[in-house]
């Protein structure tokens, strides 16, 4: 081959290269830039549960929360006697009362209390005689609102 083939065939690979490189490339499919979206759980609007009292325990101590340190049912002459009121619930006002009677239903004591709960609260009720209580048998009864929601009965030895 001629010295003219030769610059006729490297100017043809040099034209060739040329080309391959001036090729356009495919660009990749484009990125979302959002990511997607979970599907939306439609969440029910929370419904207040209403007011309840859901437990009564009476004792001779009360703790920093209002409870009774270890519920009893029988008491001493000269014991406090506590009474600690658990309700669950939510109400604007509610009117809490405690009446404790003796034997056949004399009153020893009535007091209330009035609360706006927003969740469990426990409310503390306590009656004391320093002289002393006569033995027999006692209840109290606990009410909300003028209805009676719970009663416990209980001894003095």
């Amino acid at each position: 081959m001629g010295t003219r083939n030769w610059t006729i065939v490297a100017l043809a690979s040099g034209l060739i290269v040329v080309a391959g490189a001036c090729k356009k490339t495919e660009a990749p499919p484009p990125q979302p830039t959002v990511p997607p979206t979970a599907p939306q759980v439609k969440v029910a609007p929370t419904v207040p549960v209403p007011f309840k009292v859901v437990a009564v325990d009476l004792g001779k101590q009360i703790g920093a929360d209002k409870k009774v340190v270890e519920p009893v049912t029988a008491f001493s002459p000269t014991d406090t006697f506590y009474a600690s009121v658990a309700s669950a619930g939510v109400a604007p006002k509610v009117d809490l009362k405690a009446r404790w009677t003796f034997e056949d239903g004399q009153l020893v004591d009535e007091s209330s209390q009035t609360i706006a709960p927003t969740g469990p609260t426990v409310t503390e009720f306590h009656i004391a005689k320093p002289s002393g209580w006569p033995t027999g048998k006692y209840k109290v009864e606990i009410s909300a609102d003028g209805t009676v929601v719970a009663t416990k009965e209980f001894a003095v030895n």
